[in-house]
């Protein structure tokens, strides 16, 4: 590596990190992977670095908190609460994306043993679900949507998205990315007073097309893939 100031030698051993979790995930990132990415020895990122599981924190806090930012922005420019929520599912990184989605399981499971990570991840959940909840209470507020606990419901949301995006990723077979979405928009239009098919993605009608229930699947897992939408009246 060239010389560099402090600063910058740090920047570089961040961002080879991400590079590497990106690849081999954050439990496969070793100081001797993040050496190796840069071309140095270990012991410079030892001088740099206090403490690996400090590394691997702020990198997983950079990529995936860039996923929240670019949320918030496409929320801003939604033109109103509805159209935000539906801006929401549509634009939730950990289910739209496999490798973004893989990261944060990553995190999960490495969480109970690394501290640093374990505050890092909970911090992002925390937001996700809250960025949702101000979304809600928005509407409430304008009385475009009718919910009692807004915060409640957003945990309930997105413990359901990252739930069904979990047999996404790990059972592609089973599932769609589109059927979980569908699926979510569904169950949120439920909790927030809203009318079937209102946050449905496609719909030309300006609040949805309720749809009718998809025929009922074979019962193999293979059925979870042809399903359009849990049964919704019309």
């Amino acid at each position: 590596m060239a010389r560099m100031s402090p600063q910058a030698r740090r920047e570089a051993i961040l961002a080879a990190t991400m590079r590497v979790m990106e690849r081999k995930g954050i439990a496969g990132t070793t100081v001797r992977d993040v050496a190796a990415e840069l071309g140095v020895s270990s012991g410079l990122i030892h001088h740099y670095v206090s403490s690996m599981d400090d590394l691997l924190a702020e990198a997983f806090e950079v990529l995936a908190g860039a996923d929240l930012t670019r949320l918030r922005a496409d929320l801003a420019t939604a033109a109103d609460d509805r159209e935000r929520l539906a801006a929401f599912f549509t634009g939730y990184t950990r289910g739209e994306d496999d490798a973004s989605f893989q990261l944060w399981l990553d995190a999960w499971a490495e969480a109970a043993r690394r501290p640093a990570l374990r505050r890092v991840s909970t911090e992002l959940n925390v937001a996700w679900q809250r960025l949702l909840a101000e979304t809600i209470a928005s509407g409430v507020a304008a009385g475009t949507m009718a919910c009692d606990d807004p915060d409640a419901t957003a945990w309930r949301v997105v413990s359901l998205l990252d739930g069904l995006s979990l047999q996404v990723v790990a059972h592609a077979q089973a599932l769609r990315r589109e059927v979980v979405l569908d699926w979510a928009m569904a169950y949120a239009e439920t909790e927030v007073g809203l009318p079937a098919g209102a946050l449905r993605r496609g719909s030309s009608h300006p609040y949805g097309t309720p749809r009718r229930p998809a025929a009922k699947a074979s019962g193999t897992p293979s059925g979870a893939a042809d399903a359009a939408l849990p049964c919704v009246a019309d």
